[in-house]
């Protein structure tokens, strides 16, 4: 038995000038970086933005190992508030030289659909772009993410109407469909 085909794609921003601006939100929103590394944050950013779309490589990571992810110089976690709610987040890890990715992108379930996602990736891919400088690291030449066909169905719209552009494509059929967890066990949303 075959599992589900994943579609993965590669995408590539190759200077600050091709960020496309989205229309701001219509209410007020706060983007602030967590500048203390708490891996208990980020747990709960990972699991609550991911855990419908199938992110589970993170899931059996210990205190430690997420420590120290975070505590490496040149990752920056950028959080999105609404009325002091977080509502998103993006994690960029701009540890190889040259290149920063958007290691982790997404809204809270409850604030998809409100036009966040766009203001949210605009003001990431600013940061990502600056990210070096604030950590005395070489310039970055290009900014990166990469999104699949199990992730929220505005991603890839999304980062291609930022400027973001698609350098490869990659089909994958994993051994055993993958599962949404949902934010914690016995959570998981309906579809």
């Amino acid at each position: 038995m075959g599992g589900v085909e994943i579609t993965i794609w590669y995408l590539q921003q190759d200077e600050a000038t091709q960020i496309r601006p989205a229309r701001p939100p219509a209410g007020p929103v706060e983007i602030v970086r967590a500048e203390v590394p708490s891996p208990e944050l980020n747990r709960f950013l990972y699991t609550a933005v991911g855990g419908d779309w199938s992110w589970t490589d993170r899931i059996p990571w210990t205190w430690q190992q997420w420590q120290d992810w975070l505590d490496r110089p040149g990752v920056e976690t950028w959080i999105a508030h609404v009325r002091g709610t977080p509502a998103g987040y993006a994690e960029l890890d701009g540890t190889e030289p040259g290149r920063v990715e958007i290691a982790y992108f997404g809204l809270l379930p409850q604030f998809a659909g409100q036009g966040l996602g766009g203001h949210l990736l605009t003001v990431a891919l600013r940061h990502a772009w600056s990210l070096p400088e604030r950590h005395g690291l070489p310039p970055a030449q290009r900014v990166t993410v990469n999104t699949c066909s199990l992730d929220g169905p505005a991603a890839l719209a999304n980062y291609q109407a930022r400027g973001l552009r698609i350098q490869r494509t990659e089909v994958r059929t994993p051994g055993s469909p993958p599962s949404a967890p949902g934010p914690w066990p016995g959570a998981e949303r309906p579809r």
